[in-house]
């Protein structure tokens, strides 16, 4: 429960601490005094949006810390827990909005976005407006406060989610659907082109290796003259030839042997030409011997390469490039069948959400449709008491006309109502009377919240438009409600506020320079004094104070 609040430098309020007990703690004070601020920076702790016109005039700042109770709220803990953000005392949770605009929220010391204080105080505390009435009016607010009755958030939870999984797969799987005639084209030009390259099967170094049989092939004829000729020309020429020329020199030199010197190596490098010659002759005649100047083999070749460039012209490339290319080809053909597996994937996982929805989502009619019933009879009941005499409430459960997995289930859910005995169930927006709508929403929310796992509920001025003994049936549900738990109210009424197991009492602090708002707890006689002022104005009497003496006995000894 909320045990401690303290506002620094918010609209009106420039210090306030308030230590809060269990039970129903009344609140109450001049008009304009600024009740509902309270609540405003409460909200605020619990993640409402903040602008830089809640802080006090003059000031750089505003800073709310709120401290809650968790020993009774094992959800609470164990959100907190999984943060790493537990501790041993009481929960703080802190907002602090600058002059400018900028807001921090802190949850027991530590940084947290805004969306961690709103989902850590949903778990702890409730608040009901005098606005909430007008939420009212949509049926999201219907199936919500159903779902809550039922105690089937968790469940209507997960048919949300599984709908929302359902609805990402489809648009993956229609994304994909699209795409296939194009990829069904694409696939087939990828194959054509990527059999072409396989049934080339261009080996590692062939083009090269092609190219050059190729050129000797085409200049055979010039290639066998020129080996002769060197070979004539080295050896076999009988009107002079080298190896005959070097045989003579040799010859000439050695008979002047034994001169030493420069001569025995230009000796020696005769010889070596000689054997190098000779080599050059033998090379020369294994390649003629070996040389096959076949016309087959060289129309092999020319329509080999020529299958090779063609290929290359029609992909604009290279023909050193056919082999990147083949590769390119099959990796995108790799990744055109890798969407035709996803497509299948998808169509299973498709099948396999829609009917885990169609589980889930039917256990959700099931207790929709049994909560649907005690809500409706504990609601009508309520209206009886709260001046609605032949009321009659109904909550209508509508199968959904669409056939696709929808979030909030199988149907729709909408509060109908009676207000006057012999009037047609019709929807809560055409209610007409605003005082009748207060009243409903009054007994909606007080018969909500008794199943609400949040122990701390507020209600911010719901008793608008409600009066006389109403509003004494109204105070005495607010006590019933605070005896479960704790219960703040907001209220104008004398009759709720003497249901109160405490009073707190706002007024305005009023200055030389400023005016700030002030909250007291009240005594047992400032409680009366209080609430014969909410019964009979300013000016307090015998009567108005005994009257109120009997309101706070009374309620005291129900």
């Amino acid at each position: 429960m909320l045990v401690h609040l303290s506002i620094h430098n918010y609209a009106i309020v420039d210090h306030l601490d308030l230590e809060l007990d269990a039970g129903m703690s009344a609140i109450s004070g001049e008009t304009g005094a600024g009740k509902s601020i309270m609540l405003d920076a409460l909200g605020l702790c619990l993640g409402d949006r903040a602008d830089s016109g809640v802080v006090r005039p003059g000031s750089d700042k505003a800073d709310i810390l709120a401290s809650f109770d968790l020993a009774d709220i094992p959800e609470a803990r164990t959100w907190l827990a999984e943060r790493d953000l537990d501790n041993d005392g009481p929960c703080i949770l802190r907002r602090v909005i600058t002059a400018e605009g900028r807001s921090r929220g802190y949850i027991n010391g530590s940084p947290c976005p805004q969306a961690d204080l709103k989902a850590l105080g949903e778990l702890i505390i409730d608040i009901h407006s005098q606005h909430e009435h007008q939420s009212l009016l949509k049926t999201d607010t219907h199936r919500r406060l159903l779902d809550e009755y039922a105690g089937s958030q968790d469940l209507a939870r997960q048919v949300q989610l599984a709908a929302q999984r359902w609805k990402q797969t489809r648009n993956e799987l229609e994304r994909i659907s699209s795409q296939s005639d194009e990829q069904r084209a694409r696939h087939q030009l990828l194959s054509y082109q990527l059999e072409e390259l396989e049934n080339l099967a261009l080996g590692d170094n062939e083009l090269e290796q092609l190219e050059q049989e190729h050129k000797a092939l085409s200049n055979a004829e010039a290639l066998l003259a020129a080996c002769r000729q060197v070979l004539d020309l080295c050896s076999e020429s009988d009107a002079g030839n080298v190896l005959s020329a070097l045989t003579a020199s040799l010859n000439r030199l050695g008979a002047f042997g034994g001169q030493g010197g420069t001569l025995n190596e230009a000796s020696n490098l005769l010889a070596s030409a000689q054997i190098q010659v000779e080599e050059a002759v033998g090379e020369l005649n294994r390649f003629l011997d070996h040389f096959d100047a076949d016309p087959e083999r060289q129309q092999f070749l020319e329509e080999r390469l020529d299958t090779i460039y063609t290929l290359a012209r029609k992909h604009r490339i290279q023909p050193t490039e056919l082999a990147a290319l083949q590769q390119q080809l099959f990796d995108e053909l790799e990744g055109l069948n890798a969407d035709d597996q996803a497509s299948e994937r998808l169509a299973e996982e498709l099948a396999a959400y829609e009917r885990h929805y169609q589980e889930k989502a039917a256990e959700l009619s099931i207790l929709r449709s049994n909560a649907a019933e005690r809500l409706a009879a504990a609601v009508e009941q309520e209206m009886q008491a709260l001046g609605m005499p032949g009321g009659r409430f109904n909550i209508q459960l509508q199968a959904m006309s669409s056939e696709e997995p929808h979030a909030s289930g199988l149907e729709t859910v909408e509060f109908l109502v009676s207000a006057n005995p012999g009037q047609p169930l019709r929807g809560l927006a055409k209610v007409a009377s605003g005082g009748e709508l207060s009243r409903i929403s009054l007994a909606i929310q007080v018969i909500t919240a008794q199943t609400s796992r949040v122990p701390t509920l507020v209600f911010d001025e719901v008793d608008v438009g409600i009066g006389g003994p109403t509003a004494e049936v109204v105070g005495q549900l607010l006590r019933r409600l605070g005896e479960r738990g704790q219960v703040l109210c907001v209220t104008h009424l004398p009759q709720v506020a003497a249901q109160g197991h405490q009073h707190l009492f706002v007024h305005k602090r009023r200055g030389e320079d400023a005016t700030s708002t002030a909250v007291s707890k009240l005594d047992e006689s400032g409680r009366v004094e209080e609430i014969a002022r909410m019964l009979g104005g300013v000016d307090l009497t015998e009567e108005s104070l005994a009257h109120a003496r009997k309101m706070v006995t009374s309620a005291q000894a129900a």
